[in-house]
Order: C-alpha cells, then structure tokens, then sequence
C-alpha cells in the first residue's frame, strides 16, 4: 500500500456535472401539474419527465405499496405462521444487531402478538457471536421446542444453518435483502426481493421492509378488520421507515412511499421507548423528523447498542411500556453512542496519521487498514468516513471472535460494487457478504495482504482517476432571488431526501463574498456571508475551516449548495431552511 516516494494523500478537486433539461419539459411540468421553475427543473433532471410520474412522485400513498404476494414465498410463509399460531407453537425470531435487524424483531414480534402468537426472539452479540445464524443457538431452540424460525434481516447466506434446522425438525423462514449466492438455504421459504426468481417489482427494501411486506401478508389473512390492519401498518411503518433510513437503501419507489408516511407518522408517537429515544435525541416532540435527522441523531443510538454492547437494549427498549425504564434505556443508548463516536474518532485519526506518514500511492484503487485492538463494532462507520476523505472503496478489519481471524467492514463509492469484488475471491474469506455500497466479511490474518493486492487489483480494473475524486451532479441553476418561499416549499415537497434521492444540487455563480467567514465552533466549520443579485444568504459551510482563505471579503465565487430543512427552527419561528455550501471555486 505505501511507496517510499509517494507524496501525503491530496484530496482532488471535485467534478462539476452540469447538464440542462429540456425546457419544453420543464415549461409542460409548470403547467400541467401546477408547480412552480425551480422544482420543475430538478424533476425534469431526475427523469420525471411526464405530468402523471410527476404527480406520482410528489403524492405516494398506501395505495403505491405493492401487494406482498407478489414476493416469492410469501404465501407459502404466511401459511406456516398461521399453522404455527394456531397449534400455538413456539417461534423464535432470529435478528441482527443493527437498526434493520433490531426493528424487524420488535415490528414482527409485536404483530405476532396481537394474533396471540408464542414468539421469542434472539439477537447475537457483535463482539462474542458475530454476524449471522450460529449452530448452537437453532439446537437450543430445538430442545425448547421451537418448531418455527424466522430469521429477519440475516439468513441468505446460512445454508447449513438452516440446513441443520431441518434435520433438527425445525422450519425455517428466511426474510432477508442481502444479495444472495447462486443456491438459497434450504429453508421452507425465502422472503427476499433480490433472488433470481422472485418478480417482486421493488428490488431495494431493507430488512425491515422485507419484514414489513411479511406482516402486511399475516394481517390480511388474520380476522382483524381491515381499518384496524390499515392503523396497525401505519403504526410499524415508523420503525420501518428509521430502519431504511439508517440501512441507506435508495429512497425512490416503495421505500419512498414507507419513509414519507413513516416520518409524518413521528408526529405523533405512543410508543414509550421511541418517545424516549426521541428525546435524547435532542429532537422535537410533535414534530416530525427529517431523513437527515433520523440517520444522524435516532439511527446511531440504536445501532450504539449493538456496535459498542448488546443489542438486547433496543428491544427492550421498544417493547417496554414502562415509561420510567424506557428513559433509563434511552438514556443508556446515548452514552453508548458517545462511547461509540470516541472510539471511530480515534480509530479515524490513527488511519490518517498512518497515512501521512507512510503514504498510499495515488494510483491506489482500493484501501484495506486492519488493525487488532480496533473496535469491532465501529469499523463499518469507519470505513464510511474514509471512504468521504479518500474517495475509494475502503476496508477496516480487527479483531474477530475467533483467534487468527480479523472481521471487518467495507464501504463503497458509486462506481463500485463491493460484494461483487469479494466473490471475485471467495477463497479468501472465512464468509463474506453483503451488496454494493456495504459488505462486510471474516478473514485469516495471513490473508490480509493478499486481499489488500487483489481487491486494488480489481478495483483498478473497474475504476478511472474521475471514479476516485468527488462528484457533484448539479440538479439546476439556481440564482439567490429564485429562492422565494413557495420555491423553497416546493423543493422540499420533493422529499425524503436519502440515498437514492439526494436533497437537489443547485448552481450559482458570479456571487460574492460579502464580509470575512465566521468560525463555527473549533474553526472546522464556516458561516459564510455571499451576495447575489442583491440578496444576501448566510451559507452553512461545514468542514470548510481549512479552506477560509478562499473567502475572502469582494471576490467572486462559483458555488454549489443545497437547502435544508430544519423543522425544530420552523417551530419556534424562525425560517425553516438554510442553505449549505456544497462546494465553491473562483467564479469562471
């Protein structure tokens, strides 16, 4: 990975990607749908070209979401869930540690109860049992006399798991989204979009909407009315939609649908522990929240308790209905994530240290840090924050259950599929899986330097030097005085932003830098006065402090930035957006 003569990582300037739609196009959407310029031309750009798909991406409803027998297996698991509720047979729900894998069990365990079902639940502990179904917990389900496992968000890849399942007498249903291999487990179904032969149209649930489709097939075969099934789904789709926020799925299609009902759903919340969880953090109550507020502020607590302890806490945290233990919980989950955020801290500083002092060559496509001693369960969010500094697929390996192993995680940039690099090499991995942008994986240590050489290797062969420099793709033109509220309104009726559906990238340029830039907090972050036309915004301008000398006071920038929506401000009566500087480079 380092070269003797290679210089410190030089982080290369950004792409600007600028292209016009088709003014007929915008005029037409103007028109027939009664929208105004600005949010016209951002739809335009995003292929919603005719009034009919325009209108139906600016209004999902219930009506959108598809009906859950279209997926592969479905009937026949709904089957086996009511034999099982009916005879009154144990069942035990087998999850992960992660937001998907923990709201899946609480989304499914409490509809499996209000049809009097005998449902328990197992959750593995990251550091002790790892990712994935383990032998030892299906034969003491076997001699408890479970009959029936589902296994949510996890599962796709445990063939001889399950496998032993059957020998044991257990059935076995699969739901899971992972991307699978070329042979299912053997289980008696499997829920996930993403099999070869399943047509189900939305191919980018999570895990827990996988789950969800599951429970919404349960509940129109129960005897519930159907009223009281339509306020049930709602109520789930709260969780639903924290979990593909936090799973970063894209936002388009039905997750859109989940997300956008799921949020207004925040509103209003009776849950004691998502009460409670909300509070710590910071967040405001009626209120409902943003994407960014949910993968930022809700979505790291939860996944707190399973990177830096026991997952078990969020269970009970959503399962309790005492008010008082509810807070002491979410109280316990906001220390864990500060514990959590210290830890990626140091571990991210190490890596760039690292790396100033022996250097990675530029023409490096892939990074692998491994490390003993890293802790195991912030490695994932690690490697996301390098792949942001160093714009290129990136592993972080440490420490795994077993001794002579390292676990780790990967994350990706756009260009590259990270599961499909690993099954390039299968015979590195103790197991491996994933999908494109996440994937995570076990190796033997004498291993790692192989795959440091074939995973660049491969990567070389995918990627050119634009792939591995940051890339804007400008949504439209946007001058300061187009900035009205009905425009602003109107661009954010386009969200949930997200993966998938990114928060519209605007164009500005020839403005000018009204007053010297103001540090924010340690200096790391910028409040940057620019004028326009007249009109003057003060742009947000975050993890900018070490480009201030570009802000100085009279010159002229072309800048790139995009609105944000702050709900809590909008509630004590203040403006309810600002402006983020996404990029700035001298105008011309």
């Amino acid at each position: 990975m380092a070269s003797a003569s290679a210089a410190p990582y030089t982080r290369r300037p950004a792409r600007w990607i600028r292209s016009a739609p088709d003014p007929a196009i915008v005029l037409a959407l103007e028109r027939e749908i009664g929208i105004g310029r600005l949010a016209a031309r951002v739809l335009a750009h995003r292929g919603f070209t005719s009034s009919d798909r325009a209108s139906g991406f600016l209004n999902p409803s219930l009506s959108s979401l598809h009906d859950p027998l279209l997926m592969r297996g479905m009937a026949v698991a709904v089957e086996r869930l009511r034999q099982a509720i009916e005879r009154q047979e144990p069942i035990l729900l087998y999850g992960d540690y992660d937001v998907d894998g923990t709201t899946s069990i609480v989304i499914l365990k409490k509809a499996l109860d209000l049809l009097n079902a005998r449902a328990e639940f197992h959750v593995p502990h990251r550091l002790r049992d790892g990712y994935g179904m383990r032998a030892e917990v299906i034969e003491a389900a076997a001699a408890k006399g479970v009959k029936l496992i589902v296994s949510v968000d996890t599962g796709i890849r445990a063939t001889e798991v399950v496998r032993q399942a059957n020998e044991l007498g257990i059935d076995v249903i699969v739901t899971d989204h992972h991307l699978p291999e070329a042979e299912l487990p053997p289980a008696l179904a499997v829920l996930n979009p993403n099999r070869l032969d399943c047509d189900y149209p939305e191919k980018n649930l999570c895990g827990a909407g996988v789950t969800f489709k599951l429970i919404q097939a349960v509940l129109a075969a129960s005897d519930l009315p159907p009223d009281r099934q339509a306020r049930l789904l709602d109520s789930f789709l709260k969780m639903v939609a924290i979990a593909t926020i936090a799973d970063i799925v894209p936002l388009t299609g039905e997750n859109r649908v989940i997300v956008r009902r799921g949020l207004n759903g925040l509103r209003e919340v009776k849950n004691p522990g998502l009460r409670a969880l909300i509070g710590v953090s910071g967040l405001i109550d009626g209120v409902p929240p943003s994407t960014h507020q949910v993968g930022f502020r809700i979505a790291p607590r939860i996944n707190a308790a399973g990177r830096m302890d026991s997952a078990m806490d969020v269970i009970d945290l959503f399962l309790t209905e005492d008010a008082e233990r509810a807070r002491q919980l979410a109280s316990q989950l906001d220390t864990l994530n500060r514990e959590r955020q210290n830890a990626e801290a140091e571990i991210v500083q190490s890596i760039v240290d690292r790396c100033q002092e022996s250097p990675f060559d530029e023409d490096c496509a892939a990074l692998v840090f491994a490390e003993p001693g890293w802790h195991l369960g912030v490695v994932g969010i690690v490697a996301s924050r390098l792949v942001e500094r160093f714009c290129r697929p990136v592993f972080v390996l440490s420490d795994a259950v077993e001794d002579g192993l390292l676990s780790g995680s990967g994350r990706s940039i756009p260009g590259f599929h990270l599961l499909e690099a690993l099954e390039t090499m299968p015979h590195l991995f103790r197991k491996f899986g994933g999908h494109r942008q996440a994937a995570g994986l076990t190796i033997a240590r004498e291993s790692v330097d192989e795959f440091r050489r074939r995973l660049d290797a491969h990567a070389r062969t995918c990627l050119a030097a634009d792939d591995m420099r940051p890339q804007y793709v400008v949504d439209a033109d946007a001058a300061f005085p187009d900035l009205t509220e009905r425009a602003i309104d109107e661009i954010f009726s386009l969200a949930p932003f997200g993966f998938g559906n990114s928060m519209p990238l605007f164009y500005s340029e020839n403005v000018e830098v009204a007053a010297p830039p103001k540090a924010l907090g340690s200096g790391k972050h910028l409040n940057v006065p620019l004028r326009q036309q007249g009109r003057l915004l003060f742009f947000k301008a975050w993890n900018f402090g070490d480009r201030i000398d570009l802000f100085q006071p009279g010159r002229r920038l072309d800048v790139l930035f995009t609105l944000e929506d702050d709900p809590g401000a909008k509630s004590r009566g203040y403006a309810g957006w600002s402006v983020s500087l996404r990029d700035a480079r001298l105008a011309g």
